[in-house]
């Protein structure tokens, strides 16, 4: 059912954890009314509805599927089913929201291509990354010729969440989440914020991947992401996925880069940040200090941009909130990607060019994936194939 262009897309998220809980908040501040929840077990599921406020707990998916009042599906389960559910989701005619990882494999996000094209409905994948107001005047900037052509793409995604032995998620069971980790997790995020803001994709990866705890201890019962619950006294459970990863970069256009991603960096909570070097002028960003952009210039000061709707440009004006001075972060960001969405399913179906990114971005980053996971078992320079 498409939601008129009068109303509010009513939504049903499926999954129960610390990203389901974040979908249930930035979708009602992004104007949607959360009707329903999917979790992995009815009273999982049911604690959560009742904590969040959502109404009514589903069985399954097949029966969230069932109602005919439901716009949009967010999935936010485990990596694994992503590709299954939205590949039902989308037979069954509704817009879907997907998080990232879309798959585990590039053939899976295909796949998953596949069914939103033929059934006409809007589809996302969750590189919200990109809707930080200051990202997108990184974009404009780029489109605008004023950082000239990209030349060198370096940068960082580091956290701590998984610094001890004893912390513990389902992302670290390959089973769930896949044999990438920290590059599927965290590393697609930088990839597709890179691609985007440069207007160049990866073409060829040289990859490095390592485990620095090769067993982990295993708690009884799920935790959930940046709990910070101990698993002391739990099952020894041996890892077989990357704790950390550097992966050199070819470009299209001849432009280069590098980046490193890891879970077990003390102090570094949510740290993505990059630098990208364009033949004009220069740009570095940090996750962690999200209302100011470093524009660097040769021959004059180099300056520090701070956000503020007044001095932006029309595009990044378009996804800011608050005035200068007022934060904006990790969740406005979620609101401002979920609005953009929402703009789509309003109208019916997919924009020529949506705002937003799409399966098709998320195929993009499944493709580069198996070609870091070919390159780091070679020891090669691996070509990305699209």
């Amino acid at each position: 059912m498409n939601a008129p262009e009068d109303a509010s897309p009513t939504v049903a998220i499926v999954g129960t954890g610390q990203i389901g809980a974040v979908h249930v908040e930035c979708a009602r501040r992004a104007g949607a009314t959360v009707v329903g929840l999917v979790g992995s077990s009815p009273d999982r599921a049911q604690a959560k509805a009742t904590a969040w406020g959502v109404p009514v707990v589903y069985s399954g998916l097949e029966e969230l599927l069932e109602q005919p009042d439901i716009d949009v599906v967010h999935i936010a389960s485990p990596n694994h089913v992503h590709a299954s559910q939205a590949i039902a989701v989308a037979s069954a005619g509704k817009h879907i929201i997907c998080e990232k990882p879309m798959a585990l494999d590039s053939a899976s996000a295909g796949a998953m291509v596949d069914a939103a094209q033929a059934a006409g409905v809007v589809h996302a994948t969750c590189f919200n990354f990109r809707f930080y107001p200051l990202m997108h005047e990184a974009h404009a900037m780029m489109l605008s010729g004023e950082l000239g052509e990209p030349r060198f793409l370096t940068g960082s995604y580091h956290q701590d969440w998984l610094f001890e032995d004893t912390d513990w998620n389902w992302r670290l069971d390959s089973e769930r989440a896949g044999d990438l980790r920290s590059v599927a997790d965290i590393g697609s995020h930088w990839l597709d914020l890179m691609s985007w803001i440069s207007g160049r994709r990866v073409t060829e990866v040289c990859a490095d991947l390592h485990t620095f705890i090769p067993v982990r201890y295993r708690p009884h019962g799920e935790v959930e992401t940046f709990s910070g619950a101990s698993a002391a006294g739990g099952e020894p459970v041996s890892i077989d996925t990357d704790d950390a990863a550097s992966v050199l970069l070819r470009l299209e256009g001849g432009a280069r880069g590098s980046f490193s991603v890891s879970q077990v960096s003390a102090g570094r909570k949510n740290d993505l940040r990059f630098e990208l070097a364009g033949s004009q002028r220069a740009l570095m960003w940090s996750s962690e200090a999200s209302d100011t952009l470093w524009i660097g210039r040769r021959g004059r000061t180099s300056e520090v941009l701070l956000k503020d709707p007044v001095h932006l440009s029309d595009e990044a004006r378009s996804v800011a909130f608050y005035p200068g001075g007022h934060v904006e972060g990790y969740a406005e960001a979620f609101t401002a990607f979920f609005a953009s969405v929402y703009d789509d399913v309003a109208r019916g179906g997919p924009a020529a060019a949506p705002r937003y990114p799409t399966f098709v971005d998320g195929y993009h980053g499944a493709c580069v994936a198996d070609a870091i996971r070919a390159s780091a078992a070679s020891g090669a320079w691996t070509e990305v194939r699209y």
